[in-house]
């Protein structure tokens, strides 16, 4: 650790040489300037973790990266460079902070450090901000500049993630927020737990299938500019049918993972700002090969009528924007509803597979009660599990409520044995829950 930081250190001094070397050649090309080693940032926690995300960034791309980096790891550096060139360029080109003294990098910082005054060179890092490889693997964003004011007024940022895991060189897993509006789900069960239809986990399976090898598929095959990028899908049935679980295994399987946003949470709570949040989480997801599991798909996916109030305007402006970015996302996007016909139609034409998740049948519930009852308990010879699975019409989820709440009974009499009885009674609480006659 302390040869990295000793090793971080040298790069940051390369980039104060740099910006001074820049402050006295304002008009030379940067090529001219200080040399730098690639192989000194090998060492670096930063450079283990370029490594991971499979990249090559150039020279200058360092030293933007490491501009982006100076407010987190060397705050002063912009104040000790004024002191030690006795030039205060670099301040023209940044954001003061309160304190009048230290100053932290913008967009215009980084154009003059790598372009000086050459204003057609400074044309193309605009650029860099729209589609480029060290904006897409390191998380490098502008920050809004004030109002009025031109973009390259804003802050240099880095998203906490990626900061994490340059500082650390491993992955960081970003929590829900406003900024994040999703949450990683997981599963401790296994792709055998997923109790299903023949036919529905086939149409499973070629997610999977496409997981494995869309990388061999667009490169390999050279189908890269002939498909979409991504691969969409809708999951509709019931609630507590396997949905969210299959979401879950499919990134258990493939190392993937899984976030899920509650789409008509996000809507409801964020009315006319859910396109900020929904691109913000797209930005993050970009590069991460996460796979987006949307739930209550409905909210924004579903009929529309014509425009009536605010509300649907801002509705349809999300449909769109959701769209453009669906489509444009080269990941696996999961949107969920519990209806099919709750999606409007013009949208059925862009998912790849729309997969069913039927009510289980008595053949998938008696799966259900064997595979999941607690082998440590005592089953009383008076429960019979073909007959409760053909009787009483339970998902998936409320058949795990009966067999916690009985398992929980049994270790409370001290016996740990299940009864009839009591299987009934948990049932019961289950139908009367969602005030079904029992």
């Amino acid at each position: 650790m302390q040869e990295s930081t000793q090793t971080l250190q040298i790069l940051f001094n390369h980039l104060k040489e740099v910006m001074k070397w820049r402050d006295e050649n304002p008009d030379t090309d940067l090529s001219e300037g200080p040399g730098y080693d690639p192989a000194i940032l090998q060492n670096t926690s930063i450079g283990k973790y370029i490594k991971i995300s499979k990249s090559n960034y150039s020279h200058e791309e360092i030293l933007v990266l490491l501009l982006a980096l100076s407010p987190y790891l060397y705050a002063h550096l912009i104040r000790e460079v004024t002191i030690e060139s006795g030039s205060a360029t670099f301040y023209l080109y940044a954001e003061i902070r309160p304190d009048g003294k230290n100053a932290d990098p913008t967009g215009e910082t980084a154009q003059f450090l790598i372009f000086g005054n050459n204003v057609e060179k400074r044309v193309t890092f605009f650029n860099l901000f729209d589609d480029n490889q060290l904006v897409k693997t390191s998380g490098l964003y502008l920050a809004g500049a004030p109002s009025g004011e031109p973009k390259m007024r804003g802050r240099l940022q880095i998203y906490e993630d990626e900061l994490f895991g340059m500082l650390y060189g491993k992955p960081f897993i970003p929590r829900f927020s406003e900024e994040f509006p999703a949450q990683q789900i997981s599963t401790s069960l296994a792709w055998e737990d997923l109790i299903l239809p023949q036919e529905t986990l086939d149409d499973i399976k070629g997610i999977r299938i496409w997981l494995d090898h869309k990388d061999t598929l667009l490169n390999d095959l050279q189908m890269k500019h002939k498909l979409k990028p991504g691969f969409r899908t809708l999951f509709y049935g019931p609630p507590g049918t396997g949905k969210t679980l299959a979401a879950s295994l499919l990134g258990n399987q493939t190392n993937r993972t899984v976030f899920k946003v509650d789409l008509s949470l996000l809507v409801s709570k964020y009315i006319g700002e859910t396109e900020k949040h929904l691109a913000n989480l797209f930005d993050k997801a970009e590069n991460k090969d996460w796979i987006l599991f949307f739930d209550e798909a409905d909210a924004i996916f579903g009929k529309r009528t014509n425009v009536k109030d605010s509300h649907d305007k801002y509705a349809n402006q999300e449909v769109s924007f959701l769209l453009q970015k669906i489509e444009s996302f080269p990941g696996m996007v999961i949107l969920a509803s519990n209806y099919k016909d709750n999606i409007d139609d013009a949208f059925m034409r862009r998912f790849q597979s729309v997969i069913k998740f039927d009510f289980p049948k008595p053949k998938e519930r008696y799966q259900m009660w064997v595979k999941n009852l607690p082998t440590q308990l005592t089953i009383k010879e008076d429960i019979n599990l073909r007959d409760i699975a053909g009787k009483y019409i339970l998902n998936g989820s409320n058949i795990m409520n009966v067999i916690q709440d009985v398992s929980l009974k049994a270790l409370d009499n001290g016996d740990r044995m299940i009864s009839h009885q009591m299987m009934l009674d948990s049932i019961k609480k289950e139908y009367h829950k969602e005030d079904r006659v029992f």
